[in-house]
């Protein structure tokens, strides 16, 4: 499992970065836009009310303070940035998006950071590469419909796959990286502390003993309103989504047993001419006070330690699915370089493993 990107890097990949040159149609050029006024910054991200948030709480701020003003787009799509560099026609300053592309296509189709504001010792360990640092922080958190469970009740890892105790399909997005995989290796008996490398295929036989309860969601709103209906019982899901599960009338219960932690990143598209601009507003947008705002709005955590979490606003919904607050149980990073370096290989695995 620890061959590295040596070829193509996954059926899935590719067919995405194959599908960008055709979005590359509806790109516009901006090489005519006047320097020697405010600037504009088009930041790609995920769309609906995440994106939102980042106008209100890093955006804004931003502007008001630079004059640069931004345009919105989405959704942060990495074939369309392949596309882009590839083409020399990089027209996105900013994405929101998966470090993984970013640390595996490091200064080939993504910028490497070197603001003298990005002090990567500010990061917990392990959450930085060359061209990312997180933006926040966020938990795939292990949550139940506790409408479905009116006796007892799950409050460990194992719980999940505990079909005859816990009846009831579990839900997950369908992408391995959605903290399955380590929840499976723990509840087989795994230290967390000892999780990678990951033992793949041990995690995979544990998840046959469920296969037939669980349900791989198209996207995290799929996920979402899956639970709102009690078409599933169980979920392992992203933080932002368990709150929005919550705040849409979903009964979901957190259970802080083992969880695993993961970093969102903004990074920089290779060749934008606006590529030092574009570091400015990622050194401002992980300052203290607008981690924080950020943090409040969505519910994630600031990445910087120097950030106490206690000091946010959070709302009580958002307190019940944080799990960087105090006495959450068992919580583990996914592995920055692991992740990087076997992506392609475990996403074939993974789907040959779905359909077999």
């Amino acid at each position: 499992m620890r061959r590295r990107f040596t070829r193509a890097r996954g059926v899935q990949l590719a067919a995405l970065f194959a599908a960008g040159s055709l979005m590359l149609a509806g790109c516009g050029s901006d090489k005519g836009q006047n320097s020697s006024g405010p600037q504009t910054l088009t930041w790609a991200s995920t769309g609906g009310q995440f994106q939102d948030n980042e106008i209100e709480a890093l955006q804004k701020p931003f502007t008001e303070k630079t004059g640069t003003k931004f345009k919105n787009v989405s959704p942060a799509d990495p074939a369309q940035v392949r596309a882009m560099v590839e083409s020399g026609r990089p027209v996105w300053d900013l994405a929101n998006m998966s470090w993984i592309y970013a640390g595996a296509y490091c200064d080939k189709f993504y910028e490497k950071l070197d603001h003298r504001d990005l002090d990567r010792s500010l990061f917990p360990e392990g959450t930085t590469g060359d061209c990312f640092v997180p933006t926040y922080r966020f938990a795939n958190v292990f949550a139940y419909n506790a409408d479905l469970y009116k006796g007892e009740q799950p409050d460990n890892i194992k719980d999940f796959f505990d079909t005859k105790r816990f009846p009831g399909k579990r839900i997950v997005f369908d992408y391995p990286k959605n903290g399955l995989l380590e929840s499976a290796l723990v509840a087989d008996g795994v230290d967390p502390k000892d999780l990678y490398p990951l033992d793949v295929e041990r995690a995979l036989r544990k998840l046959d003993t469920i296969k037939d309860q669980l349900v791989f969601a198209p996207s995290y709103g799929a996920v979402q309103q899956m639970l709102v209906d009690k078409q599933a019982a169980m979920v392992i899901t992203v933080t932002a989504r368990a709150i929005a599960t919550a705040e849409s009338g979903a009964n979901l219960k957190a259970v802080w047993d083992f969880n695993t932690t993961d970093i969102g990143a903004l990074v920089i598209p290779k060749g934008t001419p606006r590529a030092d601009l574009a570091q400015d507003a990622i050194a401002f947008a992980i300052e203290p006070e607008q981690a924080k705002a950020y943090a409040a709005l969505t519910g994630t955590a600031p990445a910087r330690t120097d950030v106490d979490i206690e000091s946010i606003d959070y709302s009580d919904v958002q307190k019940s699915f944080n799990a960087f607050l105090p006495d959450r149980g068992r919580l583990a990073e996914q592995d920055k370089k692991w992740w990087i370096e076997n992506t392609d290989k475990v996403l074939e695995r993974w789907t040959e493993w779905k359909i077999g």
